[in-house]
């Protein structure tokens, strides 16, 4: 498969804004100078120019893999759960990436047991591994990017039975220029871009970053309903509407979910009508102060509840608050 085969390939990337942000003039580019002496012969002004230089930029191997994924919760047992990365080509060069993943690191809990297959690109750009998602193939479907362009990968991984509350497990996604990497600073004659010299970058062509898996035999729940009341007793989402949102969460398992929070967005075009924040029945304040909420007003503003440490035992967890539509 070609290069411009795989760059036609609908799970390659995600474009980003500009061409060859990342390292500079894009390789292959030619730089040509001339010189040109000026003098006067017999009261005529004579220009000689120099020969023309000509070099071509080389290409800079350079990529970034970043984690996307927070801490993801599991149970043991549990098949085919996926973290989230980024890579990057932050070269100046249009490159293809070989991709590997390894679960074995040490310094955890335990190892995630790779999937088959075990690497994906988040093709419907979901962030989790689902059905339109498509399974990458060592040297058949490598991601060619051109340069600032990334491409979401998942790695998927099953977690082993019997393993503690609490146990954390690593899993790491590699990737590298499949021109060649080595120390910064490498060159590999004729084989970028066009034909220029390629040169290891910064990162020598490779990057890596380590996602987390911890096990937890506790899952939070959380449902979000609305009901309108417009200001002619019906239920219209109209200018002048009242919106009641209610937010249940509830845990489930036997373990305790730690230091739980809920932070909800007030939407765009409606207003947060004051004093109308409630846990469990109760009112909160809408300042920051003692009890678990608060509104948090600014260009951004949103409501923020501390339900605290939460049990299936404690019971559904009820939030309430109200905005008008502008």
């Amino acid at each position: 498969m070609t290069r411009l085969q795989l760059l036609a390939a609908g799970w390659l990337v995600s474009l980003a804004s500009t061409w060859a942000l990342a390292a500079g003039t894009p390789a292959g580019t030619s730089i040509q100078n001339t010189a040109n002496v000026t003098y006067t012969v017999g009261g005529s002004q004579v220009t000689a120019p120099s020969n023309t230089t000509t070099l071509t930029v080389a290409e800079r191997l350079d990529v970034n893999v970043t984690l996307e994924s927070a801490p993801v919760s599991v149970r043991a047992g549990d098949v085919r759960r996926a973290l989230l990365f980024r890579v990057t080509n932050t070269g100046n060069g249009s490159e293809a990436f070989r991709l590997s993943m390894t679960s074995a690191i040490g310094s955890d809990n335990f190892d995630p047991v790779p999937s088959s297959p075990a690497i994906y690109f988040d093709t419907d750009g979901s962030g989790d591994l689902s059905a339109g998602d498509t399974a990458y193939v060592a040297g058949s479907n490598d991601p060619v990017l051109a340069p600032d362009v990334f491409v979401s990968i998942l790695i998927v991984n099953d977690i082993p039975a019997g393993l503690a509350n609490g146990s954390i497990g690593r899993s790491r996604l590699t990737a590298q220029a499949s021109t060649g990497t080595g120390a910064p600073g490498t060159v590999f004659p004729g084989q970028g871009t066009g034909g220029a010299d390629a040169v290891a970058g910064s990162s020598g062509g490779t990057s890596n970053a380590t996602g987390e898996y911890v096990v937890s035999d506790v899952s939070l729940t959380n449902v979000k309903s609305a009901t309108v009341l417009d200001p002619f007793g019906g239920s219209e989402p109209m200018p002048g509407a009242r919106i009641t949102y209610q937010i249940v969460v509830s845990a489930s398992g036997t373990g305790s979910a730690g230091n739980a929070v809920i932070d909800d967005a007030i939407p765009a075009n409606t207003a947060f009508v004051a004093g109308s924040l409630r846990l469990n029945a109760a009112l909160l304040t809408d300042a920051v102060d003692a009890d678990a909420g608060e509104f948090i007003a600014g260009t951004s503003p949103a409501i923020r509840v501390r339900l605290g440490n939460l049990t299936a035992a404690a019971g559904a967890q009820t939030i309430v608050f109200q905005v008008t539509i502008n």
